[in-house]
């Protein structure tokens, strides 16, 4: 049991990595195969190379146009505009350039009851116009299958939890089940006191 629990994560490491490399490769294999050019791993060196001249490429003036008229080509089409438009989104919340469009903030909400709390990302938030106040709230999506896949919740912003993680520990923690949880999760505004508590504390020692 103790091997399997040492070997089990290497093998799945090895056999996504395989796969990866495997299919990025074929994308221009069979291109250097019509040439008679076979040595295993030139489409995968040739598949990156491509996507870093594309990202060079779109980085400019000229490519950004190009980007957009196809983006905009795209978003006209039916059917297909709801798998970029939803694609798109995805890629843009984990992406490491934040903007409007991706998660803002790993957020803890009570649900779904008393006494129960759920993982989510604060994604905007928004007015709720009452006829005894205006009330904020926060539009919390809470992944109910991996990232692709969950509810979209309005809770009112005192209620939020905004624990000091990361939005890239916030995935993890999703993705992996609750494995990478910390043992210790702290509010962000109790974080804050503390550090701010730590140089009053060494000038009266």
């Amino acid at each position: 049991m103790t091997g399997c629990v040492v070997l089990f994560p290497v093998a799945v490491t090895f056999f996504i990595t395989w796969w990866f490399i495997q299919f990025v490769d074929g994308f221009f294999s069979p291109l250097y195969e019509s040439l008679g050019i076979d040595i295993f791993g030139l489409g995968f060196i040739t598949s990156l190379l491509f996507v870093f001249l594309v990202g060079v490429f779109v980085s400019s003036w000229m490519g950004a146009t190009v980007f957009w008229l196809g983006e905009w080509l795209i978003k006209r089409m039916p059917f297909v505009r709801h798998i970029y438009s939803a694609s798109k989104q995805i890629s843009s919340a984990i992406s490491p350039d934040q903007n409007t469009t991706a998660f803002k903030e790993v957020a803890i909400i009570r649900h779904p009851r008393e006494g129960e709390y759920a993982f989510g990302f604060i994604t905007s938030s928004v007015t709720l116009q009452r006829d005894d106040g205006d009330e904020e709230l926060c539009s919390v999506y809470v992944p109910t299958n991996h990232l692709y896949i969950g509810d979209i919740f309005l809770v009112n912003s005192k209620d939020v939890i905004r624990p000091n993680l990361s939005i890239r520990e916030g995935i993890e923690i999703i993705v992996s089940g609750g494995m990478t949880m910390p043992q210790v999760i702290s509010p962000v505004e109790r974080t804050m006191r503390q550090s701010d508590r730590i140089p009053l504390n060494r000038l009266t020692t």
